[in-house]
């Protein structure tokens, strides 16, 4: 099993983190506070290590990227190119702005043409960014049991097609039916479903909910 690296500690990194070691990825969590650090290993529980930024992305064959969007460049940027050259970035994350929900309705730093995942990627050009994990709640992010045994749709993209495949397998098997939308372009609606994934959860604090694709 190749080494996960996970940037962040919040409740989707340490999800993503139980999920990998459930199926025995070797994983490493990185925080930036040396006091949730020293928090996570107990909060996780197993085989997990920890470190900071750099650290964690030197570790890991396959990063993580799971922390607020709004800092998502800057988390990167503390991390030495070497550590980030040529590896698959999974970015779990959305272009949240700070300013409270409308009736509701998630508010974007990004616009209907522009996502937050092209900018990165745009901007660390030699890691293959695939976006997946952005439109499902943490606690649903492993092994999702649904009616009927129906198992959702994870929607990724990607501009490198064995990367999205990599991902696919891992995403495969944390019970998922994975369907590829192209090219990191794609990035411009699945980022989106974020806003339509927690309107439930904002109105009527429905949170146990996800998106499935019928053919």
């Amino acid at each position: 099993m190749k080494k996960i690296g996970i940037i962040g500690s919040g409740q989707v990194s340490q999800s993503l983190a139980r999920g990998f070691l459930k199926y025995n990825y070797p994983v490493m969590i990185g925080s930036r506070s040396r006091q949730k650090q020293s928090e996570l290993e107990s909060l996780i529980g197993g085989e997990i290590r920890v470190g900071d930024f750099p650290k964690t992305a030197a570790y890991g064959e396959i990063i993580v990227l799971a922390v607020k969007g709004s800092i998502a460049s800057d988390a990167l940027q503390t991390i030495p190119s070497p550590a980030l050259k040529d590896k698959i970035i999974i970015d779990a994350t959305n272009p949240i702005a700070d300013s409270q929900p409308e009736n509701g309705v998630l508010k974007f730093f990004t616009d209907q043409n522009h996502s937050l995942m092209e900018q990165l990627q745009a901007s660390f050009s030699e890691s293959m960014f695939v976006k997946a994990f952005s439109c499902i709640g943490s606690a649903l992010m492993v092994n999702p049991h649904f009616d009927g045994g129906l198992r959702p749709t994870m929607f990724i993209c990607g501009n490198n097609e064995e990367a999205k495949m990599e991902v696919k397998h891992i995403t495969d098997l944390f019970g998922f039916e994975t369907e590829d939308m192209g090219g990191v372009e794609a990035a411009r609606a699945i980022e989106p479903l974020c806003m339509l994934w927690c309107i439930p959860g904002f109105k009527s604090n429905a949170w146990g909910h996800a998106f499935k694709m019928l053919k």
